[in-house]
């Protein structure tokens, strides 16, 4: 049925010559009739043409939230500052956003909708969105459909899907950094003692993105503050604003003095501030409302992909299938303000210092001397995708003294448990 309406609407909208999306709006020709002479001295004024309108093409998001979640707010930001770019080369958008739809048929019903609307890329912004996006794909083969934080999309038959995934673990790294230097910090003024210094982590899955990040996180925190461990507990969901909080509450009543989060909703940051712990955020600056806890936060930005991909449909041009090997020398992965009121001092330039290092490649975020599994160095690992399924050609990750992540494709696929992180539970 929801073929039969979209091919009547596509009828509908030829016969109305309804403008949208990448449509263009047609100008009259000029006037071939001669301007009458002058019989005068000064001559009369040349014939113009007015200036053709410029054309505004549609571009599509689904979103798995809303306003509310600060994932969700971390896209539109970059939505925003793409439409800008885009203007000042002349490439007009208009963004057109569907809300709160996670997975299954909505999201397929978002896709047709938006692409009958007429826009010329339509963008998921979250995992376990793409099954649903890529049973529509096909009958559209002139919208690309981008699976953000996914992985599906670029070992398919199809030239209009594709996928993206920054190295948001080199963030995640610097971040922990942070962590590492305000635990330091709390041992030296006698706040806590060295065997103190434990992390909790709010986790959304078991999936490798997840285990990737804090991992990262905690190798970045231990790499400035040796004695640190960390406890992880996970809540089965991107984002649950009650259930993340509970999930800080327990892991700070478990020992944790500094807390941080794989999870969609600012509530383990006003958790921490209500505990009197300090808190390390995700996707976008949660200082404006832990402003005593929250030091920092690591997030994605989508505007150079945006841009990327745009121009690329507009201009009918071939799109990479997997947007790969992209992080913080790129500008793709970025931190947010440091909050100076709660960080440690040192803060900003212990970060700088592993920023450089990381962009020039001297330090590899998961150098198998600086982390042990089961008490022994990783020697060798198959990268492995979040379905469990080897990378292609079930590529070996271990090589150069690193397991190196999103080497084989752009989302993470460490998903390796690592020694001093306790897990909580494995439900999930």
């Amino acid at each position: 049925m929801r073929k039969v309406l979209a091919i009547l609407l596509a009828a509908a909208m030829v016969l109305g010559l309804a403008a949208c999306g990448g449509s263009k709006t047609e100008t009259p020709a000029p006037s071939s009739t001669p301007a009458p002479a002058s019989t005068g001295s000064t001559p009369a004024p040349a014939a113009t043409t007015p200036a053709p309108a410029a054309e505004t093409y549609k571009v599509g998001m689904v979103c798995i939230g809303d306003d509310n979640a600060a994932y969700d707010r971390n896209f539109y930001m970059a939505a925003d500052a793409a439409k800008e770019q885009l203007a000042a080369e002349g490439i007009n958008v208009e963004w057109v956003y569907t809300y709160n739809h996670p997975e299954g048929d909505p999201v397929a019903v978002d896709c047709e909708e938006l692409a009958d609307e007429g826009c010329v890329a339509v963008f998921l912004n979250s995992y376990g969105q793409e099954p649903a996006m890529l049973t529509v794909a096909a009958d559209y083969p002139d919208v690309v459909f981008a699976g953000l934080t996914n992985e599906g999309s670029y070992k398919d038959d199809l030239p209009n899907t594709i996928n993206a995934f920054p190295s948001i673990y080199e963030g995640r790294y610097l971040a922990g950094v942070a962590a590492g230097c305000k635990l330091n910090e709390m041992i030296e003024d006698g706040t806590i003692t060295a065997d103190q210094a434990v992390l909790g982590y709010v986790g959304a899955y078991t999936f490798a993105e997840v285990v990737s990040g804090y991992t990262a996180f905690f190798l970045g925190a231990r790499s400035v503050c040796p004695s640190a461990t960390m406890k992880v507990k996970f809540i089965g969901s991107w984002g649950d604003p009650t259930m993340e909080a509970a999930t800080a509450q327990d892991l700070i009543d478990n020992g944790c003095v500094l807390i941080s989060q794989h999870s969609d909703s600012t509530t383990p940051a006003t958790t921490a501030q209500s505990n009197g712990v300090y808190h390390v955020g995700y996707n976008i600056s949660m200082s404006d409302v832990a402003p005593d806890a929250s030091i920092i936060s690591s997030r994605i930005d989508w505007t150079n992909f945006f841009v990327k991909v745009i121009k690329t449909a507009v201009n009918g041009e071939p799109q990479d299938q997997d947007y790969i090997g992209h992080g913080l020398k790129d500008g793709d992965v970025k931190l947010t303000d440091l909050n100076t009121k709660v960080a440690a001092d040192g803060t900003a330039d212990a970060i700088a210092a592993a920023q450089a290092k990381i962009e020039s490649g001297e330090l590899q975020v998961f150098d198998t001397s600086t982390f042990t599994v089961s008490g022994e160095e990783l020697k060798n690992a198959f990268a492995i995708d979040t379905d469990g399924d080897f990378a292609p050609d079930a590529e070996e990750a271990v090589f150069d003294g690193a397991f190196h992540e999103s080497y084989f494709q752009s989302a993470p696929y460490f998903a390796i448990q690592i020694d001093d992180i306790e897990l909580l539970n494995v439900a999930f």
